[in-house]
């Protein structure tokens, strides 16, 4: 099963994540939208790459007609409004992934008139989302399409990878010091837990501040342990964690790991797996 979590730079317009839903027909397990980082997760799988890829280019084609950066503004870091397209190939091997994502840059380059940026799997140097947001356009030229970012609809990174997981707690209090203390603590190239990356925001709609995190190496940080170490960086940070959020879904073998206080405590159920959401 190939799967496609395709980030866009909107999270406000309804009638536009509407519409966009919509194009995606039955391949869309997922959405999630919020207001503060302006920003919207389709994740999308089909029975066959052909049906993930053809869903893919279906809602990119209606993000290029119906989005404009130009008075874009949000807290989370953005390349363009179709901004990360990562390929992940659930059950079989990466090739499938890595194979898409190319054509879809590709057609990306060509068809919408976007400079395209591989990473992860579909980068022949394997350079990570974080290195190509820091690189583009200052020392990276694209892999594809035009030189120039888009005038209206900016650049898109487009990449193959394992499953990851998106998670998001909410502090207690605004303080957004606190919450960037703990992303630094939290993060692996400052010296924290492996395959984590981290950042800290601060919610002016919700009145709180933020850590996010993306677990990319769920073998050696889970969910589980991931969210243990929060809770002691918060510690730290003199504050505390109130919700936690999934973004998207994670794999069927990762819920499998989890406790059942984890799972009560968090009111999580097997729908919130890639797998089991298919079955649906």
């Amino acid at each position: 099963m190939l799967e496609c979590v395709v980030n866009i730079s909107e999270g406000r317009d309804r009638s536009a994540l509407v519409e966009l839903a919509e194009v995606c027909g039955p391949t869309l397990l997922d959405q999630n939208s919020d207001y503060d980082h302006n920003r919207s997760v389709f994740t999308l799988a089909g029975p066959g790459p052909a049906d993930a890829i053809a869903a893919t280019v279906d809602l990119a084609r209606a993000v290029a007609s119906r989005l404009d950066l130009t008075n874009h503004h949000g807290v989370h870091p953005r390349l363009g409004a179709l901004d990360v397209v990562p390929f992940c190939e659930i059950e079989g091997p990466m090739a499938i992934a890595v194979e898409a994502a190319r054509a879809f840059g590709y057609w990306a380059g060509a068809e919408l008139d976007l400079p395209v940026f591989f990473y992860d799997e579909a980068d022949p140097e394997q350079r990570s989302l974080p290195v190509l947001r820091a690189q583009a356009f200052s020392s990276r030229a694209p892999d594809a399409g035009p030189n120039q970012p888009n005038p209206r609809l900016g650049a898109v990174a487009v990449g193959a990878r394992r499953p990851l997981i998106a998670v998001n707690f909410f502090l207690a209090s605004g303080d957004v010091t606190a919450a960037q203390e703990m992303a630094h603590m939290l993060r692996e190239r400052d010296g924290g837990l492996p395959g984590v990356r981290a950042l800290g925001f601060n919610l002016a709609d919700r009145g709180c501040a933020q850590v996010s995190l993306n677990l990319t190496d769920l073998e050696r940080t889970g969910l589980e342990q991931a969210a243990g170490a929060v809770e002691r960086a918060a510690a730290t940070a003199n504050c505390s964690i109130g919700e936690m959020e999934l973004i998207g879904l994670m794999p069927e073998s990762e819920f499998a790991r989890l406790s059942e206080e984890f799972i009560t405590r968090h009111r999580l159920s097997n729908n919130d797996t890639i797998e089991g959401r298919k079955r649906i």
